[in-house]
């Protein structure tokens, strides 16, 4: 058997990579980290989900104080955002969760690290400053960026993208953001608590066009009460830089408009980060885009290089990420055939109130030919919602002919804290008559989740069959007050 350098080689310090260097690293294998920026962290923690939600709750700290009236406060006048200090406590936020990611500790956990562009050389070998290393088992977590498509004008448009904005010394007046993903509405609605005028342009007919269109509406019309304007089944884009500002000139509805904004956020997806890498010279296999293609245990098509995270394409989220991670230590250490499955993958867009899923929506359902019932409960039915004045949104759920749940969404105050309570629920196949029958504490948001569970079974429980047996076995009188319901036995 070939010497090599390391047991386990891995390019990119982002949430895959810095789960399978912590794992592998404390089992007893010789691990090597690559990373090319300047520390570990990778997008999430420098460009993404940690600048992004340090900045949406500072714009929902703002949007909050201009609500005082509703509280019974005294109404407060705003002051103009100062930018600088925003970007400011971002990066206090980042360098306080950078601790978590240093290079100390994960030499502490006997990992070594190193920054540099990695290009393979061969199946075992890659390139770094100059020099050869080895691994007997490599890991491909190099991440994704923004991707910016061939948008007439745009390469000699200034724009800027989740990479920058969080960095910006001053709050734009007005901002064009093209695209209606997660990270194009998060951003928009942020901007635009802080002061910043929003246009969004979104090409397909619906914001967030993974969700089910009831659960995408509501969210649109949060986004406009927050002051974001929203044009969908927009087409033609061009932009322009006229020198004091940006112009945006689209087709909308048969006619061709034109948005004027000082900054134009383009955030219309990803692309993966494996350009550069000299795949090709592992034998590693990329679909058509660059995405690197994987086996269930995140093999590549080499068996002996894995891949996780955004550099796959397939669930761009951190915390799938840590998983994939996760099932790479059980294939490569502990030589364990683990399989990722994805089944209750959950999700979470943190615009404000905030919408998260788990399993499948109604368009899922439809489209496998799934026979399946709703149910639904309203936050305005759910009294620490009221008391919140967070009475916007619902929950609906999922159920298969079998009464089972098959997936959950929900849009209102904390629904990224509420769907955790289905992610162990589903993934644990407990019923939806345990999750109603559970004691839930009064008053919290977790009530709503054992109300719609509870829904279904209301309807079978209070049923004329029921009423009938009842009254046949123990000789109920019926009812005391009130009209008797149709088809109710008097």
């Amino acid at each position: 058997m070939a010497e090599h350098d390391f047991d386990i080689g891995i390019i990119g310090g982002g949430a895959a990579g810095l789960t399978v260097a912590s794992g592998a690293s404390q089992l007893g294998a010789k691990v090597l980290l690559i990373e090319k920026e300047k520390a570990l962290g990778g997008d999430c923690l420098h460009y993404g989900c940690v600048p992004s939600k340090t900045l949406i709750r500072t714009a929902r700290v703002r949007h909050l104080m201009g609500r005082a009236g509703d509280f019974g406060l005294p109404h407060t006048e705003l002051a103009p955002v100062d930018f600088r200090e925003v970007s400011a406590r971002i990066r206090d936020v980042i360098s306080v969760i950078q601790k978590h990611d240093s290079v100390e500790r994960f030499c502490s956990l006997g990992a070594k690290v190193e920054f540099g562009d990695a290009e393979f050389m061969d199946e075992h070998s890659v390139r770094l400053g100059g020099r050869t290393v080895s691994a007997r088992q490599w890991v491909i977590a190099t991440g994704s960026s923004p991707m910016v498509p061939d948008i007439a004008g745009l390469n000699k448009t200034p724009y800027i993208t989740n990479k920058e904005i969080f960095s910006l010394e001053k709050l734009p007046p007005s901002m064009v953001v093209l695209g209606g993903g997660p990270i194009a509405v998060e951003l928009s609605q942020a901007m635009a608590r802080l002061g910043t005028e929003v246009t969004i342009l979104q090409r397909s007919p619906q914001l967030l066009g993974r969700e089910d269109r009831d659960m995408a509406d509501m969210a649109l019309a949060c986004l406009e009460a927050s002051g974001v304007k929203v044009y969908t089944n927009t087409g033609g884009i061009h932009t322009e830089d006229k020198g004091t500002h940006r112009e945006v000139r689209f087709m909308h509805g048969g006619y061709e408009l034109t948005v004027k904004a000082d900054t134009i956020l383009v955030a219309l997806g990803r692309s993966p980060n494996s350009p550069g890498l000299r795949l090709e010279n592992a034998g590693v296999e990329t679909d058509a885009n660059g995405w690197v293609q994987v086996d269930p245990r995140m093999r590549t098509s080499q068996r002996h290089i894995y891949a996780a995270g955004d550099a796959i394409g397939a669930y761009q989220f951190t915390h799938a990420a840590g998983y994939e991670g996760g099932i790479i230590v059980a294939n490569a250490v502990f030589r364990l055939p683990r399989r990722a499955d994805y089944t209750w993958m959950p999700h979470c867009t943190y615009i404000d109130p905030e919408l998260a899923g788990i399993g499948m929506s109604e368009n899922d359902a439809k489209r496998l030919g799934k026979d399946y019932s709703v149910w639904t409960e309203k936050f305005q039915d759910n009294d620490r919602a009221l008391a919140e004045g967070e009475p916007e949104g619902k929950i609906k759920l999922l159920l298969d002919a079998k009464e089972r749940p098959i997936g959950v969404q929900i849009f209102g105050a904390h629904a990224g804290e509420l769907i955790n309570e289905w992610v162990a629920a589903m993934a644990g196949k407990v019923k939806p008559s345990a999750l109603a029958g559970a004691i839930h504490p009064y008053p919290t948001m977790g009530e709503i989740n054992k109300r719609v569970a509870g829904g279904f079974l209301s309807k079978k429980l209070f049923s004329d069959r029921v009423r009938k047996g009842l009254k046949l076995v123990f000789n109920l009188k019926g009812r005391a007050c009130g009209p008797v319901p149709t088809g109710t036995p008097r």
